[in-house]
């Protein structure tokens, strides 16, 4: 009788909970049997590890072999625990040593000629293998993730080659990315915007204080250029933040290109979307739009034909920065931190308010529309903005527009104010410290205005937190009623 203890993780949304692998070898009718809660796709890796070692010329034992993943009431799913059950086996038997796997985390799916095949979602296991301060074993096509967070960790190409390095007859290479390339950006520039000069001047206060942002207009006056344009605002991501958004496209099967490591990232779903698609779940839980556009933005174009209740499910991610997942056959949580950017038409047939195109909607039918949107998500965007015709002659007329470059710079200044004086950005400025910040004159201006309009509680503090930006961008200490008044013109048009 003879037993092997190997490590590896499992995978729960962005989570890397870890699995201990243990494989028992027993006189009797040579059978296979996995116990731990499997689902299909680990039932059937009995089949991949015995071809496996067979074709790289190994003897497959013939035993009663039993194969424990712990803990036992944890789901568990994928090829992933191929590799670690392959290496318990030949250790089991004394094939191979057990002593070096000791230490080691190992990953891999295997192919019947016992290649090793990459994993989905790799990357929390390696960020969690790192934390624990153990080197990992995975697949040689999975090295461009792993090399975001280790140095240490280990490539194979197949299973011999592992053995190799297991009797110390061979090396294998440690980690390497193609990302070290220089940065490339790819979103489009501002300078292709012409005119709109106020819904540009919006555009660059909700990159500086990550803002939401509600663009409304007739069709054809920019709001889509306008939304595509904000992410090349926006300063690169932290090294934290950007692993944080490069775990999420890896549980989601996502290709991360090179050079785009750092770059945040824009999700622009259809309006047909539905809330799974939106929000995340499924059998096995994926993440959806919003955790995808995780420290990034998510543009949802005609907002009013999205259904109602995939609307309703973004209030409260937009709060907590998180969406939770809770199912019959698990509970998880992805992260949801996003920059909402919504544009939408203000009648069904579009022109309402265009001096240059008539509206044939009747009052009616305009509140109908209007009213797709529910008053709390709306309270949840804290900039409302009027997104107006241009004239055809102005289009024509070439302008020297500011470039995308010349206003990113200025909004890193002035991020890097609010970052050093609070430490963090204007959206999620806390109440006191917000309050602390504002001169008399401003809060009767608030005062007034929060009557008039009949502004909520939630919706006051949001146009304290823009004019606290606005603030930053004129270099002012302090929120003057200027600042006020010109964030208060934000929050006009839905009311």
């Amino acid at each position: 009788m003879s037993v092997a203890t190997l490590t590896s993780r499992a995978s729960l949304g962005t989570g890397a909970p870890p699995v201990t692998i243990e494989v028992f070898l027993s006189g009797g009718l040579p059978t296979f049997s996995m116990v731990g809660m499997a689902q299909t796709a680990v039932r059937e890796s009995k089949d991949r590890v015995r071809g496996a070692i067979i074709n790289a010329g190994f003897r497959f034992p013939q035993q009663r072999i039993t194969v424990s993943l712990a803990p036992a009431d944890m789901r568990k799913d994928g090829g992933r625990f191929d590799l670690a059950i392959a290496l318990g086996i030949l250790a089991a038997s004394r094939q191979i040593p057990a002593e070096p796997l000791e230490d080691v985390e190992v990953y891999g799916e295997l192919a019947l000629d016992g290649g090793l095949r990459p994993v989905t979602g790799l990357l929390p296991a390696i960020v969690a293998a790192d934390d624990a301060d153990r080197p990992a074993l995975i697949p040689a096509a999975n090295a461009d993730e792993a090399s975001l967070v280790s140095s240490g960790t280990r490539v194979a190409g197949h299973l011999l080659d592992v053995c190799r390095w297991l009797r110390g007859a061979g090396e294998l290479s440690a980690a390497t990315s193609r990302h070290e390339k220089p940065a490339v950006t790819t979103h489009p520039n501002l300078a292709d915007v012409r005119g709109q000069l106020a819904a540009r001047r919006a555009l660059e206060i909700a990159a500086t204080g990550g803002h939401n942002l509600l663009l409304v207009g007739p069709p054809g006056t920019g709001k889509t250029m306008l939304a595509r344009r904000l992410p090349s605002l926006l300063p690169p991501m932290t090294r934290r933040d950007a692993i944080e958004t490069a775990a999420v496209r890896s549980v989601s099967g996502d290709e991360l290109a090179p050079g785009t490591f750092k770059q945040r990232p824009f999700r622009a779903p259809h309006h047909s979307a539905s809330t799974v698609a939106l929000v995340g779940g499924g059998i096995s839980p994926c993440p959806g739009e919003i955790s995808r556009a995780h420290n990034g933005v998510l543009f949802l174009d005609e907002l009013p034909e999205f259904q109602r209740d995939v609307l309703e499910a973004l209030r409260e991610p937009l709060e907590s920065g998180t969406v939770s997942l809770a199912r019959a056959n698990y509970r998880v949580t992805f992260p949801a931190r996003f920059q909402l950017v919504a544009a939408m038409n203000p009648c069904p047939c579009g022109y309402a308010g265009d001096p240059s195109a008539d509206c044939h909607c009747s009052a009616d039918r305009v509140t109908a529309y209007r009213g797709r949107v529910s008053g709390p998500l709306l309270d949840r965007i804290d900039m409302h903005v009027e997104v107006a015709t241009q004239p055809l002659s102005m289009l024509r007329t070439p302008q020297a527009m500011e470039s995308s470059e010349t206003v990113a710079e200025r909004v890193r200044h002035a991020r890097d104010t609010a970052m050093a004086r609070q430490g963090g950005l204007n959206a999620d400025l806390d109440k006191d410290t917000l309050e602390s910040m504002v001169e008399r004159d401003g809060w009767a201006l608030l005062d007034a205005a929060s009557e008039r309009l009949s502004l909520s509680a939630r919706s006051a503090y949001r146009v304290l937190r823009v004019s606290r930006t606005i603030a930053d961008l004129a270099n002012a200490e302090t929120i003057t009623p200027p600042h006020v008044a010109e964030a208060l013109s934000y929050r006009e048009w839905a009311r």
